[in-house]
């Protein structure tokens, strides 16, 4: 699970971010002109099987949702089953060309010895652009949760000329490492889960279960915690890895590279952060100060929301990722970059 990744490197931080703006209202007249609570749906949307793409060094499992010729959207996360296929269907309905896949260490993409990640973060970003390149993506909104908006971050830094778009939920600006003082520190119950918490037996089926549905209330903000489909989730996230054990925890061990907040300055394209209030793990200050030092950045606060994408949020979410990439965003041809000969899976 995504705050495993970050829990065996705990920092501890304080706030003094005030920020509280939200979207400008005429970026929600978009809920006014959707037919299903914010997003029309056709009755038929195009969804390519699961399958394996390589990528330099690794294989990443991939699905598709969508037309090929409407604008990309990449969803990267600690697990491809985190963004709900209802999600990906909404927003391919929505006129999008949706890219979801699980990132190395996760899911059916290649994995490594447990505590022995063999990749940094840098690693995670070349794994975008590579997929994008197979895709004969010229440019991408990225949509990155929790540890994914890291790569999506340095994505945008370090590679401007991709990006279309960038959405960055519950997330911060700094990797693990020295703690920033300004940043708001974990919950006081997110730091005696991890620090109090021992590991399953990584083999046993039914505690690997019950410890990521732990993980998952501890996070749930004060709307309130759905045991049923956390199990549901994690029952279906068990059952589809390969290695459970290096998922939950190599991420920690990977390397992080430099240090990337001081050049949030220079993201250069439409930025939406967003925010659950009521987030434990990276709490709300994080996404105040992200959306305070990129410019142009919309600050979404998702109220009564933990560390969490609840489908309660779905609508308001997509409302406002849509209004960051309009339509015509899909590229004047394949830049020199994207067409390094990788075969179109």
């Amino acid at each position: 699970m995504i705050s495993s990744v970050v829990g065996a490197r705990l920092r501890r931080w304080s706030w003094k971010g005030t920020r509280t703006d939200e979207l400008e209202p005429r970026k929600w007249s978009l809920l006014a002109r959707c037919n299903r609570g914010g997003v029309a749906m056709p009755l038929h949307i195009q969804r390519s099987p699961e399958r394996l793409v390589a990528v330099g060094d690794a294989d990443l499992c991939v699905t598709t949702f969508g037309d090929r010729k409407q604008p990309p959207v990449v969803l990267p996360c600690t697990s491809r089953l985190f963004w709900d296929d209802r999600f990906c269907e909404q927003l391919a309905g929505a006129g999008r060309f949706v890219l979801r896949y699980d990132i190395r260490d996760t899911g059916r993409s290649t994995s490594y010895a447990t505590g022995s990640p063999g990749y940094s973060l840098r690693d995670l970003v070349s794994d975008i652009i590579g997929l994008m390149d197979v895709f004969e993506l010229p440019r991408a909104h990225l949509v990155g949760f929790s540890v994914a908006g890291w790569i999506c971050q340095l994505a945008a830094l370090d590679h401007p000329g991709r990006m279309s778009a960038l959405t960055l939920i519950n997330t911060r600006p700094t990797s693990p490492g020295p703690a920033d003082t300004d940043l708001p520190e974990h919950s006081d119950r997110i730091v005696e889960f991890f620090t109090k918490a021992a590991d399953p037996d990584w083999s046993d089926r039914a505690a690997v279960i019950d410890y990521g549905v732990e993980q998952a209330r501890v996070r749930a903000g004060a709307l309130g915690f759905d045991e049923q489909e956390a199990r549901q989730q994690m029952t279906r996230m068990v059952d589809r890895t390969t290695n459970m054990a290096s998922s939950m925890r190599n991420l920690a061990f990977a390397e992080a590279g430099d240090r990337w907040r001081e050049r949030l300055g220079d993201i250069a394209v439409p930025t939406l952060v967003v925010h659950g209030t009521d987030d434990p793990f990276f709490p709300y200050g994080n996404g105040q100060a992200m959306a305070r030092e990129i410019p142009g950045a919309d600050l979404l606060p998702l109220n009564g929301i933990g560390h969490e994408l609840p489908a309660t949020a779905w609508d308001q979410l997509l409302a406002a990722m849509l209004v960051l990439q309009p339509e015509s965003v899909v590229g004047e041809g394949v830049g020199q970059q994207a067409r390094r000969g990788a075969a179109m899976p």
